[in-house]
């Protein structure tokens, strides 16, 4: 048997159908993967779109409701280090599990987020991921909730990963790791080498992420009895810019510290490079520290103590359990409310030292 050549025209699936000796519906089930076939049949269709060279219409196959299940993943930023990982893992357990993946890179734009939600909405999407922190206002909460219900009439899935959970009931699986716990951890870390003024480079105040690991910066000082001082506590965004920025302005303004913890490995690159242009040298003069554990930190001179956080796997687990899927076998479709919480660690490298070390 040979292919189907273009000039012949393409194939449909009726070709493909009465080639296989099978019905239209048939082959639609063997390529959407949403109905059990049988081995043989399975086959028998399979290769018979392989001899004709049979593509499908993806636009018409939405518009019906069937073929490639979908999955989107919906961030403000793909450029980001963290977000392209767990961007990778989402993308990677969709493929293994038989579904498309859609990414939507928002930019911060709430009505372009709205709009892609409700675009997968309409086309049956198996679940919309929704990434990242944000600020946690009623108004956020009931935006969200009236999508999750939304998506749930449609047989969709909402999944919040790492953003503020909705409270009890709603039709969400919510992913997140230890944010405030990695941050505490870090500082105690930080502490336990001696050092007592501790400059934090933070995010957005009402930032959700940058919340919880500003929590952990002071839960870690009142644990020993510390109270930091408030001139340390410095604000800005999780970008290298911002970093250079902020150390930039503690230097200017001759803020007293002897260490440096930064909200987000990009935040901590920014202000090793304003460090290394004052003349100073780290961790020498300066100890600093970061957040994530993107794979740069390791490269940077020094290489930079952080926090690990497992951005892959967070893709990979919203994926799985969006879609019911356990790490062994096919499970239930995830229940309404599911909260799952995945560990974070601090990795010790040589951007920290003890005081008078």
């Amino acid at each position: 048997m040979t292919r189907k050549s273009e000039a012949a025209g393409r194939s449909t699936i009726r070709d493909v159908a009465a080639r296989a000796g099978v019905s239209a519906s048939t082959v639609s089930r063997v390529l959407g993967g949403v109905y059990p076939v049988s081995t043989a049949t399975r086959s028998r269709v399979m290769r018979a779109v392989h001899e004709m060279d049979y593509v499908a219409d993806a636009r018409a196959k939405a518009v019906a409701g069937v073929g490639t299940p979908t999955l989107a993943f919906v961030l403000e930023d793909i450029t980001g280090p963290s977000f392209a990982h767990m961007a990778r893992g989402v993308e990677r357990e969709a493929a293994r599990l038989g579904h498309l993946c859609l990414v939507c890179s928002t930019d911060g734009d709430l009505r372009q987020e709205l709009d892609f939600i409700e675009t997968m909405r309409a086309q049956r999407a198996a679940a919309v991921i929704l990434v990242g922190g944000t600020a946690d206002t009623p108004e956020y909460r009931e935006r969200t909730r009236r999508i999750a219900d939304s998506l749930a009439s449609a047989g969709s899935r909402l999944v919040l990963c790492g953003r503020p959970p909705l409270g009890p009931g709603a039709p969400v699986t919510v992913i997140e790791y230890d944010n405030e716990g990695g941050a505490y951890a870090l500082v105690a870390h930080v502490l336990a080498q001696g050092h007592r003024r501790v400059l934090f480079l933070g995010g957005k105040p009402d930032h959700t992420t940058a919340q919880g690991r500003e929590r952990g910066y002071l839960g870690a000082h009142r644990a020993r009895g510390l109270e930091p001082d408030p001139d340390l506590l410095l604000h800005g965004d999780f970008t290298r810019d911002s970093g250079h920025r902020l150390m930039r302005r503690a230097l200017e303004q001759e803020l007293d510290f002897t260490a440096v913890v930064a909200a987000t490995d990009m935040v901590a690159a920014g202000a090793l490079t304003a460090l290394h242009e004052a003349g100073l040298d780290v961790p020498g003069d300066v100890s600093l520290a970061g957040y994530d554990d993107i794979p740069f930190a390791r490269d940077l001179h020094p290489a930079l103590t952080t926090v690990h956080v497992p951005y892959e796997e967070l893709g990979r687990l919203a994926v799985r359990t969006a879609l019911g899927h356990s790490s062994d076998s096919a499970a239930s479709p995830a229940s309404a409310g599911e909260h799952l919480l995945l560990g974070t660690h601090v990795v010790v490298r040589g951007s920290v030292r003890a005081v008078g070390g």
